[in-house]
């Protein structure tokens, strides 16, 4: 990529909500940006301002982060018209554009945007019945699709996913698969274990799709008094609403069962240390991979996850843990039992995954991509 003067970014991205926002979208964004910062690219990104306390500029890991002031929210998504304003801005001066959809504003964003694109697709929007939220839904894949059309490729986290998501049609011409870049957390100690029992855990956002009523009831017919579940993330402050109540009525007073809240990135390398299964119990095809079961892969943690387009995806390729059928509280016992009894080696999954999910490799991908987006803007 080019840089034809001081003030012009090699890489603009725009994305609803960046670190220190806490999700697995919000994650890649934050590792791709850095990444390519890191590779020497100039690197910024335009964000929402959801919180009052976030600066409206400032540097994180090398990049620019700009955030747009938010009038309202609606469900996971924000009303800003400063932030069309400021990604276009910015834009006008990048050599290469991106969006990490989904994105209300892409198709807007995409009208007016004066450089290449690439957008990086995660997943459908999926939100509870009801009027509002379908609408809210139609607007939001009628953009994206716009978005995607006019991009030079859309980037997917696994072709698993895109073919059965319903914007398959429009990421098909231009798909271009990448996993997403999953670092490895810094070792740790077991400072989360209680006993020698059997350990299972959890780490996420404390939502719906999530399907962690599941896994509770699933985990409380385990007939074993020193095992342990450890659940791990954020129930506080989550775009669109936690379901932390569902989750502690099914719960019900079980001893065995921890709510840890929040975890900080300090403490990642101790509660995968901690653990001797991990678990992603999603519901629904919310989300196209989960990069935390990777990231458990790495730190030599089997998964146990939902056998759903894309969550599948990285047991199916590393053969380190155990797919169960959504919403199945008995399959999650048995399969507790299974990997309980017959533990998988853990050596040898650490290094699948690390083999399947190297960061170096991913960041290549997109830097390679973004390349060719910057060839043939500047060809046209």
């Amino acid at each position: 990529m080019s840089r034809e003067s001081d003030d012009r970014a090699d890489l603009v991205i725009a994305l609803t909500y960046y670190s220190p926002y806490v999700s697995g979208l919000t994650n890649m964004a934050r590792d791709i940006a850095e990444g390519m910062a890191e590779r020497g690219r100039r690197v910024t990104v335009v964000t929402a301002r959801y919180g009052p306390a976030l600066p409206r500029e400032e540097t994180i890991g090398g990049v620019r982060v700009l955030r747009a002031p938010v009038l309202a929210r609606i469900g996971r998504g924000v009303i800003s018209p400063a932030f069309v304003r400021l990604a276009l801005q910015e834009m006008s001066r990048a050599t290469v554009g991106s969006f990490h959809l989904p994105l209300l504003e892409a198709g807007v964003i995409a009208k007016f945007a004066r450089c290449p694109l690439v957008v990086t697709y995660h997943c459908d929007v999926t939100l509870p019945p009801g009027t509002i939220n379908a609408a809210q839904r139609i607007v939001v894949d009628t953009s994206n699709r716009f978005a995607m059309r006019h991009a030079f490729a859309v980037a997917v986290t696994s072709e698993d996913y895109a073919r059965h998501s319903r914007m398959w049609p429009d990421i098909q011409p231009t798909m271009v698969v990448i996993p997403p870049p999953c670092r490895p957390c810094p070792p740790g100690r077991p400072t989360f274990r209680d006993g020698d029992g059997f350990h299972v855990g959890f780490l996420g956002r404390i939502v719906r799709e999530k399907g962690l009523e599941y896994l509770v009831h699933g985990f409380r017919a385990l007939p074993d008094p020193d095992a342990r579940l450890l659940i791990g993330g954020d129930y506080t402050s989550v775009a669109g609403g936690s379901v932390i109540d569902r989750v502690r009525t099914a719960i019900d007073g079980d001893p065995r069962i921890r709510l840890l809240g929040f975890v900080p990135e300090e403490a990642i390398g101790d509660f995968y240390s901690s653990l001797d299964l991990f678990t992603l119990p999603s519901v629904n095809a919310f989300e196209a991979f989960g990069i935390v079961q990777a990231v458990a892969m790495q730190a030599g943690v089997p998964v146990l996850a939902s056998d759903i387009p894309g969550v599948r995806q990285p047991v199916k390729e590393t053969e380190f843990g155990v797919l169960v059928p959504p919403a199945d509280s008995n399959a999650i016992t048995a399969a507790l039992i299974r990997l309980r009894d017959e533990p998988p080696d853990r050596i040898a999954g650490a290094q699948a995954a690390e083999r399947a999910f190297s960061v170096s490799q991913v960041l290549d991908a997109y830097e390679a991509l973004l390349d060719k987006a910057s060839f043939a803007g500047s060809s046209t």
